[in-house]
């Protein structure tokens, strides 16, 4: 089983990327995100989750473990394929996709194309208690990131993630110096 490829970025495009090792070409598909990590680097790092069919074997390349188990969440789910699951981690950031389970954003996951309300829900119910107890979860609070557990607390009180975006936003340009994520919450409450 691959794990992982190593080597010289030979081609890259939004959908897939060719990597070097050696002198053998490995076709790995990738998400939106992981393009936009890699598209301008010429040595790559790809965490693989391979796909074995009866008439193809595909690689699926993510820039970091955490996007590759993310993918490997979703597509545990009844419906969601291997295709369907990079169009969501193409759409959203691996931390929004589990921000929006674990908020049960319905709304999210219906705006990307090929999810429709039944599949939405149904990745929420699967998923919501593996995002919030599963070692993912630590990924979605890094330590000193305060902007991001505001993010997470505005989040989980019912308000949409681009208000919180912009909302942060202008409290940080009120703010001075390093501030606690309760004071970060008070004051992007305020522009909500």
């Amino acid at each position: 089983m691959i794990d992982h490829l190593k080597g010289k970025l030979d081609r890259v495009t939004p959908t897939y990327a060719v990597v070097d090792c050696q002198g053998v070409g490995y076709l790995a598909h990738i998400s939106l995100n992981t393009y936009t990590r890699i598209k301008d680097t010429t040595q790559v790092h790809l965490f693989i989750h391979p796909v074995i069919r009866e008439d193809a074997h595909l690689l699926y390349g993510f820039a970091d473990e955490h996007e590759r188990e993310v993918f490997r969440m979703l597509i545990s789910v009844s419906g969601v394929g291997s295709a369907t699951a990079r169009m969501i981690l193409s759409s959203l950031s691996a931390q929004d996709t589990e921000m929006a389970i674990l908020s049960g954003d319905v709304g999210a996951l219906k705006r990307i194309k090929g999810i429709g309300a039944k599949s939405a829900e149904r990745i929420i119910i699967d998923l919501k208690d593996k995002v919030g107890k599963g070692a993912i979860h630590d990924f979605l609070l890094p330590i000193g990131n305060q902007a991001t557990e505001a993010a997470m607390a505005l989040q989980a009180l019912g308000f949409n993630r681009a208000a919180i975006d912009k909302a942060l936003q202008k409290a940080k340009e009120n703010q001075q110096g390093e501030v606690q994520v309760e004071e970060m919450i008070k004051q992007a409450l305020k522009f909500l």
